[in-house]
């Protein structure tokens, strides 16, 4: 996933609303907005010229992961003048370099990219933009702007902030609290971002004391293991952020079966199991700092407009903007309804 670049425009898209500033320039619909599983399209829904997109995604091997693969291919179906060709998915770089070669040779109007490796995908992006086909680079960035005509992805640090800011909120005034981290897989960029999110936003917060940090590997039966050992070592808690939901499922059943409800815990990303609980509010979990994968959908609204020569409405630009940043919105009991159609299973 991304690390900051001064070439993203920073709109502070909310998940709910991740599509609803791609309307393009001739639309003048207020109403059009983009969910997980959307209805509507966010851009302009007047079909235009023919338009295909080659969409080269993730392994589904996550919820999330699943859920981008789901989000992009609901959006192109709302388009009657758009084909989407869709690759089969994969984690192995070499493979997906070679399903990128084949949609090139292809000449599909317009590449959207979630690459496994930005990195070793970068020379593959750039062949396709010095064939003439512009692309999209979605959430993990390719080493060079060259290889892309727009990012679209979400904000690691961000979430890390928000939820350091949430957690420091709630715990305000209370002298020497102990707050613990569940991190994801720790040689990931994107976890480091997180990380340095948080602990940036405990700054503000001098009364809270960060006490452990265990990382997890994004899977339920990580997230439990790992859990139960903070669990162990922390006979006192007051609050806990967990990076990713999926693991967050196995972190609380780690919880429920320690019997330990002391503290309050906020997730990440924005599954569906995580916001049903926190509008239940039956456990720890009271929030989750959205990674909204309705960026995929957003990215087919991009590829279209970029395809038809259209702007994105709100702006003055002829054009569709070099990148843009989703904001890493925090779900709470208060909100919940209005995110719970992004969720994501």
């Amino acid at each position: 996933m991304p690390e900051t670049s001064r070439r993203r425009l920073l709109l502070g898209t909310a998940a709910v609303s991740a599509g609803a500033l791609l309307t393009a320039c001739t639309s003048n619909d207020p109403k059009s907005e983009g969910t997980a599983k959307s209805n509507a399209p966010a851009a302009d829904d007047k079909p235009g010229k023919p338009v295909t997109i080659g969409f080269a995604g993730p392994q589904a091997d996550h919820g999330w992961l699943n859920a981008i693969n789901e989000n992009a291919r609901s959006r192109a179906a709302e388009y009657s003048e758009v084909t989407l060709e869709t690759t089969e998915g994969s984690n192995d770089t070499a493979a997906q370099i070679g399903q990128v070669k084949t949609l090139i040779n292809k000449k599909v109007d317009v590449l959207v990219i979630l690459p496994a490796d930005g990195k070793a995908l970068t020379q593959v992006g750039l062949e396709a933009m010095r064939a003439g086909i512009p692309v999209i680079n979605l959430d993990r960035i390719f080493a060079s702007p060259q290889a892309y005509r727009c990012w679209i992805g979400g904000d690691n640090y961000g979430m890390g902030l928000n939820a350091g800011t949430y957690i420091g909120e709630q715990l305000k005034g209370k002298k020497g609290a102990k707050v613990v981290e569940l991190a994801g897989i720790d040689n990931l960029e994107l976890t480091k971002q997180r990380s340095q999110g948080f602990a940036d936003a405990l700054k503000n917060y001098p009364d809270i004391e960060l006490v452990a940090r265990q990382a997890a590997e994004f899977t339920v039966e990580s997230g439990q293991a790992k859990m139960a050992q903070l669990l162990q070592a922390q006979k006192r808690i007051d609050a806990l952020w967990n990076h990713d939901d999926d693991q967050g499922v196995g972190a609380l059943r780690a919880i429920q079966q320690a019997g330990r409800d002391e503290f309050l815990m906020v997730g990440g990303a924005g599954a569906k199991s995580a916001m049903d609980a926190i509008k239940a509010d039956d456990s720890v979990l009271k929030a989750t700092v959205l990674y909204p994968p309705t960026m995929a959908a957003s990215a087919i609204d991009l590829a279209r407009a970029l395809a038809q020569s259209k702007g994105v409405g709100g702006l003055a630009e002829q054009e569709i903007p070099t990148g843009l940043t989703l904001y890493s919105a925090v779900v709470t009991k208060e909100n919940v309804d209005q995110y719970l159609p992004t969720g994501f299973s």
